[in-house]
């Protein structure tokens, strides 16, 4: 005995039944990247933020020093400085690598 038009159309009602569970979970996974996206970004504004007030601090207290003689204090205001550079330039490649994976919707 053939298959009958009945047997067919519960065939593709299964293809089509798992065509959309897996289209729900591609679009949750999506949306679970996105949230990862935006919480780097987040993460990244931090990371800089503390950074920066961190070596405010170190900076005052480095110039209200009076144990450190003005050729220490002039070497670590130089290590500050080189510290903030390498600093900018990891916060300007995260955040340029995640915002040019953001893609509107």
């Amino acid at each position: 005995m053939g298959d009958s038009e009945h047997d067919f159309s519960g065939s593709i009602a299964k293809v089509k039944e798992k065509s959309s569970k897996v289209s729900v979970e591609v679009k949750e996974n999506y949306a679970k990247i996105q949230k990862l996206k935006v919480d780097s970004l987040k993460k990244i504004e931090e990371m800089m933020e503390s950074a920066e007030k961190d070596l405010e601090k170190l900076e005052q207290k480095i110039g209200k020093s009076e144990s450190l003689v003005s050729e220490s204090k002039s070497r670590l205001n130089a290590e500050i400085t080189a510290a903030r550079a390498q600093i900018n330039e990891k916060y300007k490649e995260l955040k340029g690598r995640v915002a040019s994976s953001m893609v509107p919707e």
